[in-house]
């Protein structure tokens, strides 16, 4: 199993892209379907189009990367598709043409960012040390698909744009065609059939495995700091215009600076995870958004506010990116892109689903006329995040070895 060279620019850019596609629609789109007359309801269903692909990547998509089809093949055609339907997304502009077309994204693009995983997996001799310096590539993608945007369409408004805000989708879709074909050039994963006395589905394998108490106690843990992580991106944007003074135009840029961080952080995960462990880096990850949300809530300061935002990388990399590894090292290898999916239901799915519903409610409950109460918005995810991390470090008893 070779990771040099050639393979590990192949994969390195397999990231890239990867996260180079959500990050090209993904930050404009909330300011976009405003714009296109669609209601509070209808952006809910769009938005959440994202959700509906987690749960079919765990019951059917990663079936067929686990059991019946090379992972590389698989991710080329999912990308096809998904890069097609986003594509054409840049000239829908009525309601059912466009959440079908993002539920056709959804359904194919999701499922590859854990097959996509697992292709890495599959191809590193050092998990813990390798995946962190492959996986920043999708961080490096996010960012470079974003920046550009936020210069680009200064100074534009009403349809001009809206015109320039569609254009996120055909940049997304072109990056989709071509991961699909960089896709026919990576290292060959094969399926793994499941063996004699294995579970033919490779989803209900991986289900199983929630019996063992250290993998009950991830999945509990996942699931809350899923829903905080998610109340970052809905509640930060708010708390930066209206709770720091900060510009509008740029937000972006910096909330950015926490993907920025998270570089740093996944170029050194590996020694950290040498060093300190599974548990305890997990733990440190959830703590960041205990800590950065404590500085929203109690130090409303612009300069202190910025630094806290550079905990993102400490946040998705100790935690989220260190999840990954320890499913690809704990689970059954015949069921690694479904495990992925599992973990991916509540990072993806049930997690931001909740959260989509409860921080929103929870910000007009601290709304008062113009006047919100940061204080209170922000005391319960950091609350939440740190009653998590105690929870973790507590129970969290993985076998060693």
């Amino acid at each position: 199993m070779e990771v040099k060279g050639n393979a590990t620019f192949k994969l390195s850019a397999m990231m890239f892209l990867q996260f180079f596609i959500w990050g090209a629609w993904l930050p404009l789109i909330f300011g976009y379907l405003p714009s296109l007359g669609f209601d509070a309801g209808q952006q809910s269903w769009i938005l959440n189009a994202f959700t509906i692909g987690s749960f079919t990547a765990l019951f059917f998509s990663a079936q067929f990367a686990d059991r019946y089809f090379a992972a590389q093949r698989f991710v080329a055609f999912s990308h096809l598709i998904g890069g097609v339907a986003i594509l054409a997304l840049a000239w829908t502009k009525s309601f059912w043409p466009f959440f079908g077309l993002m539920l056709v994204h959804s359904l194919f693009y999701v499922p590859t960012i854990s097959v996509t995983n697992a292709i890495a997996f599959s191809h590193v001799r050092d998990p813990q040390k390798e995946f962190g310096r492959i996986r920043l590539w999708g961080t490096i993608g996010w960012i470079v698909a974003s920046w550009p945007f936020v210069f680009l369409l200064k100074g534009l408004e009403g349809e001009g744009l809206s015109a320039a805000k569609a254009s996120t989708f055909v940049v997304a879709g072109i990056a989709s065609l071509l991961l699909a074909a960089l896709s026919l050039t990576l290292p060959h994963t094969p399926p793994k059939p499941a063996s004699e006395t294995g579970e033919k589905l490779a989803w209900l394998e991986a289900v199983k495995l929630l019996k063992l108490p250290f993998v009950a106690v991830l999945f509990v843990v996942t699931f809350c700091d899923a829903m905080v992580h998610q109340g970052y991106f809905v509640l930060t944007d708010t708390f930066l215009t209206k709770g720091v003074g900060i510009a509008p135009n740029w937000v972006m840029p910096v909330m950015s600076l926490g993907q920025i961080a998270e570089i740093g952080t996944m170029a050194v995960l590996g020694l950290v995870l040498k060093k300190l462990g599974w548990r305890l880096t997990m733990t440190i990850g959830v703590l960041g958004h205990a800590l950065r949300f404590a500085v929203f809530a109690f130090f409303p300061v612009q300069e202190l506010v910025i630094a806290s935002i550079l905990l993102h990388g400490i946040c998705y990399a100790f935690f989220f990116a260190t999840v990954y590894i320890f499913v690809d090292e704990f689970f059954p290898k015949d069921v690694r892109s479904s495990a992925q999916g599992l973990f991916n239901v509540l990072i993806l799915g049930f997690g931001p689903f909740v959260a989509n519903n409860v921080w929103p409610t929870l910000l007009t409950e601290c709304t008062s006329g113009t006047t919100i109460d940061f204080r209170t918005l922000f005391a319960v995810p950091a609350g939440v995040a740190l009653v998590a991390a105690l929870f973790l470090f507590a129970a969290f008893r993985p076998p060693r070895g």
